[in-house]
């Protein structure tokens, strides 16, 4: 089992940032890759950016440039530093960890991020 734990969001004015920090525990050793997504009200939950364990790094077309992905492989830790947020960025934001033995993806608690106009 993996356990994530979330923290830094909030509340922030339109071209703010926030940095969300993703805690991971157990059997991180099985983890391939890690990252975020996002659900705001009414729509489906989106990908936001991934890191796997070798450091490759994927991130949404609507946050490249705004929103950097990293991790802290001595702190299990995985970070998303987001600038210049916008009002659409709001939502609830999910830390992700895809294990590979077993196959199987966990998820944090959520985190609220809220821009305001």
């Amino acid at each position: 089992q993996v356990q994530l734990v979330e923290s830094g969001g909030g509340l922030v004015q339109a071209g703010g940032s926030l940095r969300l920090s993703c805690a991971a525990s157990g059997s991180i050793f099985s983890i391939n890759a890690m990252g975020w997504y996002r659900q705001a009200p009414g729509k489906q939950r989106e990908l936001v950016a991934t890191i796997t364990s070798g450091g490759r790094i994927n991130h949404a077309d609507s946050v490249k440039d705004r929103f950097t992905i990293s991790r802290d492989n001595a702190k299990n830790t995985v970070y998303l530093q987001m600038n210049s947020l916008k009002p659409e960025d709001t939502a609830v934001y999910y830390c992700n960890a895809r294990a590979v033995f077993p196959p199987k993806d966990y998820w944090g608690q959520g985190t609220q991020v809220t821009v305001s106009s």
